[in-house]
């Protein structure tokens, strides 16, 4: 019986030997194949053709036009949202913003000359009014129009896509309905880190939207995943950023500048966010291209991604080595040591 009880105690050790080989090797694998998934993705080549195509489209003029486009469809559309908003409900535009933030002092006195309808007079939305909202937030979808249609080497439309900036103007006020309703849901806090979490496959799902409307239906909605999932999530990371710094630069610009400094701050936010769409376009245009050469088993090798990361290396250490040189070469030669007064 003891003979036969040592024999199952054996069996029972080798194999727990074999599960704990079988997990190590298991594990070994994962870690290969995420080395090889970075590198991959990562790999020198593959980097500078996103950063050629950042600068094909003139990525950071790009954000800036976006930025300054937005802003100038943003303002008369939040004065004449809050004139109507502030008829159905106790808050305006000005109120939102300032809640959302939590901004408070001078910032939040420049937020409200600059969003708050007018105190006295009429503050109704007249023809006028409604055609210079029309004429800036369709300048603003041109301008995201020809961010694709740059990114994604297409013809330009121009105007002629005008009833598709109209969509997209409507989509975008149910959108921004949408994360508005979120936000007083899940809270207005300054780390409202949940509602942002919760808003992010929506912004995704928006993103994709645009791109392809925006295009006239020529790109893919499943080209754009990449450009909306990788916009969405840096967008996300950002907005959750400016949540906690944006306060302190809305309130040292308005002490600084006054109602201009609300609109400096307003601008430098608004490029952050621009020139996030505007690198993930390149990049997910990149991307696109190479998931669809990777369906057509046009795989980048991994010896020649190894010669790739091999070269950067290399180079990487013979420049180091060279300024090394260099330093060691411009260095003062060190004074003699003077004698010391023993030695004397």
């Amino acid at each position: 019986m003891n003979r036969y009880s040592g024999r199952l105690k054996s069996l029972s050790g080798h194999t727990a030997l074999i599960a704990l080989s079988e997990e190590g090797r298991t594990a070994e694998k994962s870690r290969r194949r995420l080395t090889r998934t970075l590198t991959f993705w990562l790999r020198p080549a593959f980097a500078l053709g996103c950063f050629a195509r950042f600068q094909r489209i003139a990525g950071f003029d790009r954000s800036m036009a976006l930025a300054s486009s937005s802003l100038t469809a943003l303002v008369p559309v939040a004065i004449i949202g809050g004139t109507v908003l502030s008829s159905l409900t106790s808050s305006d535009a000005a109120d939102r913003i300032i809640s959302r933030y939590g901004l408070s002092g001078a910032g939040a006195d420049a937020v409200k000359a600059l969003f708050s309808p007018a105190q006295s007079g009429n503050t109704s939305v007249g023809v006028f009014g409604v055609l210079f909202l029309v004429i800036s937030a369709l300048s603003f979808t041109r301008a995201l129009q020809r961010l694709f249609e740059q990114a994604w080497e297409l013809k330009p439309l121009s105007v002629r896509n005008t009833r598709n900036g109209l969509w997209w103007l409507l989509s975008g006020g149910v959108f921004a309905l949408a994360t508005g309703w979120l936000y007083a849901a899940l809270g207005e806090t300054r780390r409202g880190l949940l509602a942002t979490i919760c808003e992010t496959p929506l912004s995704a799902v928006f993103l994709i939207w645009s791109g392809y409307l925006l295009s006239a239906r020529r790109i893919g909605w499943q080209d754009l995943i990449p450009f909306g999932v990788m916009a969405a999530v840096a967008t996300a990371v950002y907005s959750w950023g400016t949540a906690l710094y944006l306060p302190h630069v809305f309130n040292t610009s308005a002490e600084r500048y006054g109602v201009v400094g609300a609109v400096f701050a307003l601008i430098s936010a608004l490029f952050g966010v621009m020139l996030i769409v505007v690198g993930s376009a390149a990049l997910g245009r990149e991307v696109a291209d190479e998931l669809s050469r990777i369906a057509q088993g046009q795989r980048t090798p991994d010896d020649e991604v190894r010669r790739q990361w091999d070269s950067v290396v290399e180079q990487t250490l013979s420049r180091w080595r060279k300024v090394r040189r260099q330093v060691s070469r411009h260095r003062p030669d060190e004074p003699p040591e003077e004698p010391s007064e023993e030695q004397d």
